[in-house]
């Protein structure tokens, strides 16, 4: 199936720290933050997924809070343009840390963005198509080696300028779950890391509410 995801992860301050700590899951919160989020709309709970999976279809969002930490995955995280994610969805994180996640591997694309304070500190978003569609802020550490060739796209014996990256941005994109929150979905997966699958989420069935109503 190949690694997609289109999520956003709130939190006090460090969410890596806070998921690792395999905090419970928070049924009351996860309620109030949909609602929340997605007021007007009708949510009915259908069971529960996980962090392995936060790419749920258009019709269905996935919620889990927990002590410092919240994860949500919805169709209204897969953007080409992070940074112009609606502000209601970073407020939610309230003085904290906000960070969007989506990739999709049959186009190799990946998007990622962080908000301190709910100021926007860092977006990236590309593909080989589509090229750089948003490139603001500066480079976090954990992607200096891409950009610097550590991780090359193409091997030695092809055209250096075979692909248009100096990597693929699905590598970036575990990268960055490893470095922001503990795991990762494909690749070579260091066994001390969190493992997504023990993280629950609440799964929810979306649907516009009506605005009529019988008197």
């Amino acid at each position: 199936m190949g690694a997609k995801t289109w999520m956003l992860v709130l939190a006090n301050f460090n969410a890596r720290e806070a998921l690792a700590a395999k905090p419970p899951l928070d049924r009351e919160a996860t309620q109030k933050l949909a609602n929340t989020l997605f007021p007007g709309e009708k949510l009915e709970q259908i069971g529960d997924g996980d962090l392995s999976y936060t790419c749920p279809p258009d019709d269905e969002v996935h919620i889990g809070c927990f002590p410092g930490v919240s994860v949500v995955a919805a169709k209204e995280f897969g953007i080409d343009y992070p940074s112009k994610l609606p502000q209601r969805f970073i407020d939610a994180g309230g003085n904290g840390m906000a960070t969007l996640h989506a990739m999709h591997s049959v186009v190799d694309w990946f998007a990622y963005a962080t908000w301190a304070n709910g100021k926007l500190v860092r977006s990236l978003s590309l593909s080989p198509d589509s090229g750089i569609m948003e490139d603001i802020g500066q480079r976090l550490p954990f992607e200096e080696p891409f950009w610097s060739g550590g991780h090359p796209a193409v091997d030695d014996d092809e055209e250096a300028d075979a692909y248009p990256f100096p990597f693929h941005p699905l590598d970036l994109g575990e990268a960055t779950l490893k470095d922001q929150f503990g795991y990762q979905l494909e690749g070579y997966i260091d066994a001390s890391l969190l493992e997504p699958e023990s993280v629950p989420l609440v799964r929810y069935k979306r649907s516009r509410s009506p605005w009529w109503k019988f008197w």
